[in-house]
């Protein structure tokens, strides 16, 4: 006997042997069993998913003979064993009439079919058209068809397919059932593939069905034959080399070993890798589309787990990827590999290409995270309504993004650097109090983007801050002729080289606590302050302002008691950190104080910024206060009583605006405003007025 191919051998001949196509399935099992049958249907799909397969089980169930379907036979489960299924599978049934009409396009070959349509079946009980590729009839034939695909006799029922339904006349459209066949997903034609493969007794690699599942595109007939060649290719043997070397395709852990490259950040060992496949041969612009895939489902895997497909059959290794990046960059390694695909058309050679997208992936990621991100998956948690909820602290803002929202433009942010001790003993308390006569200095205007002067304060109310200039004169002694006044890089300074300096536009209203009074109470708090400026005794000129802050915190280490979480709180902005050293601490709260080592819990959300050189300079700006500790910060879950410095910021923050913009609703001339002209306040507008721009 010759050999027969698995894509014949394999064809389902029930419904219940079909893979996938359930929705069909479904439909045409129904309208069987109830009797409810239609004179044309019409199957439509890409090549291989069971177009033709469908019609002819359909026209088994319309004439199989068997005595058990009773009076009419009609049934949804042909027997396969009576004379009419045998011949229908045998491709010799007298009643089924297959007609390739890519083959028979002319006007005069369908009157030719239709004039046999008026007699009745010879051996069965319905004449079945099975028309393939319908599509390709001229017009002059679908005018043909019309009238009797509209009113067939009882005994006659059509069959079409095509691979094309949009060149179908509508008329023909509005005369039939039409069912889409959907694509085969490369899990289902790997688990078929491997059931084949089982019982016809070939040895194969799951990883090798999973690339003949890829490369069929869906289409089940072609996974059947590339199955056939990959057999004969491997002698009797389905390999995963093998049907790599068939197909010419790229091995697929190539470029999960370039993405795990990028997760090490490890040059080196990219370039290494790119090396290897060059011997290879590869299409590099299609190395970098399989990678610009994989990154794509990293993202998805960070944010919804369980939405990861397996189509690779690699969805663990993806997870296990994903929580080793941050969703930042992710989203900037797929931004880039997007621009470096379109920039391949200008580069010299494919290869460099490549490369050069790699690199530049690493030398754009954020600076200031040396190690290596792990991140918990999935990144969006849901609330107690089920929305997603919102991250808590500036959690999954980029590096970049935090250490601008974190770095707000005052004195306590950056300091200059310390001069050098003098090369004798220099007391104790040298560094603090050069950091707290720093602090001392007159507080320049914050360089915040200029607001209008209107939505400073409310209208009516005179503004203090012009008074501010006038009062610091009167009350401000005589100059010592040997005291220079303050430069400009004493009045602003300039933070550290390695940290971002703060952009204007971007420099948050929260970045520390309030120094005034609420809105409402401006005038009384000048008032009051004017008469302590008045009263206040006159100090030496040698002796530095202290900060409260540090005048606590340095009380408390002289006094040998443990360092405190509200201490924490309340001496954070003289720490005088910024970028994303202050963002890391911004995050952490105290656990615990033994006198020698300080623990500090951090966010897990910020677990990436954890890096040695953020904790050393924390370590040094407590020891300025006077906590000299062994400093130690742990990612872990955060005690839901206590609140972090950032939390607290963003309250107060909150706190104050609302109190600003409740002022403003209570203004009359806004009230005034508002009935005139119909105006409208944009609250987030609204500055709190000692944020306003100065006289």
């Amino acid at each position: 006997m010759s050999y027969q191919v698995l894509a014949r051998k394999w064809r389902p001949r029930t419904f219940h042997e079909l893979v996938g196509q359930e929705h069909v399935q479904r439909a045409l099992v129904n309208a069987l069993d109830q009797g409810r049958l239609h004179h044309a249907y019409l199957f439509t799909g890409t090549r291989g998913v069971g177009k033709t397969t469908l019609a002819r089980i359909l026209a088994k169930c319309l004439n199989c003979t068997a005595k058990s379907h009773g009076d009419d036979g009609v049934t949804s489960t042909p027997c396969g064993q009576c004379d009419s299924c045998r011949a229908i599978d045998e491709g010799r049934f007298v009643d089924l009439i297959e007609v390739d009409a890519a083959s028979r396009t002319k006007v005069e070959d369908t009157r030719e079919l239709l004039d046999n349509v008026q007699y009745a079946p010879t051996q069965g009980r319905y004449k079945v058209y099975l028309i393939d590729e319908v599509h390709m009839l001229s017009t002059s034939s679908f005018n043909a068809l019309l009238k009797t695909l509209e009113e067939p006799p009882p005994h006659v029922k059509f069959l079409l397919a095509t691979t094309d339904p949009q060149k179908l006349p509508a008329t023909v459209l509005s005369r039939c059932l039409q069912f889409t066949l959907k694509n085969m997903p490369p899990e289902r034609i790997v688990t078929h593939l491997a059931k084949v493969l089982e019982a016809e007794g070939i040895g194969f690699e799951e990883s090798a069905l999973w690339l003949l599942g890829r490369a069929a595109d869906g289409s089940m007939r072609d996974a059947m034959s590339l199955t056939d060649q990959a057999i004969a290719f491997g002698q009797g043997q389905v390999r995963h080399a093998d049907v790599a070397a068939m197909l010419g395709t790229l091995d697929h852990r190539h470029v999960l070993a370039l993405v795990e490259a990028l997760a090490d950040i490890d040059a080196p060992r990219l370039l290494a890798e790119i090396a290897q496949l060059a011997e290879q041969g590869p299409d590099f612009a299609a190395v970098l589309d399989d990678m610009t895939a994989v990154l794509h489902r990293l993202a998805v895997a960070q944010m919804v787990p369980d939405a990861v497909d397996n189509a690779h059959g690699d969805r663990e290794t993806i997870l296990a990827l994903a929580s080793r990046f941050t969703a930042e960059d992710v989203q900037l390694y797929y931004q880039i590999g997007i621009q470096g695909r379109g920039d391949m058309t200008h580069a010299p050679d494919l290869r460099t290409a490549l490369e050069m997208t790699l690199l530049r992936m690493l030398a754009f990621r954020p600076q200031g995270v040396p190690q290596p991100a792990r991140t918990p998956l999935p990144l969006c948690g849901a609330g107690g309504d089920g929305t997603p909820a919102a991250p808590a602290g500036g959690e999954g803002t980029p590096p970049a993004a935090a250490s601008r929202d974190d770095n707000p433009a005052s004195t306590d942010s950056s300091q200059p650097p310390e001069p050098e001790p003098p090369s004798g003993p220099a007391p104790v308390a040298s560094a603090p109090q050069a950091r707290v006569e720093a602090d001392a200095l007159p507080e320049p205007p914050p360089p915040w983007e200029e607001l209008p002067v209107e939505m400073a304060a409310p209208l009516g109310e005179a503004s203090p801050a012009p008074a501010e200039p006038q009062l610091q004169a009167q009350t401000q002694p005589e100059p010592q002729p040997e005291a220079a006044p303050p430069s400009m890089e004493e009045r602003f300074p300039q933070p550290p080289a390695d940290e971002p300096a703060p952009a204007p536009h971007d420099a948050p209203l929260h970045g520390h606590a309030p120094r005034h009074a609420p809105i409402q109470e401006m005038a009384v708090a000048t008032e009051e302050s004017d008469t302590a400026v008045l009263e206040a005794p006159e100090r030496p000129s040698d002796a530095p302002a202290v900060k409260p802050e540090a005048q606590a915190a340095t009380a408390e280490a002289a006094s040998g008691e443990r360092f405190s979480h509200d201490r924490w709180l309340d001496s954070f902005d003289a720490l005088g950190l910024g970028g994303l050293t202050r963002n890391l601490a911004a995050h952490c709260v105290v656990e615990a104080d033994d006198g020698n080592r300080l623990t500090l819990r951090l966010d897990p959300s910020q677990e990436a910024m954890n890096a040695e050189i953020h904790v050393r300079r924390v370590q040094e700006a407590l020891a300025g206060i006077g906590i000299a500790r062994q400093l130690v910060i742990e990612p872990g879950a955060l005690p839901t009583q206590v609140e972090t410095p950032r939390q607290r910021a963003d309250r107060i923050a909150a706190e104050r605006h609302a109190e600003a913009v409740a002022a403003l609703h209570r203004d009359p001339h806004v009230k005034q405003l508002q009935e005139t002209f119909g105006a409208r306040l944009i609250e987030s507008t609204v500055k709190p007025a000692d944020l306003a721009p100065r006289a």
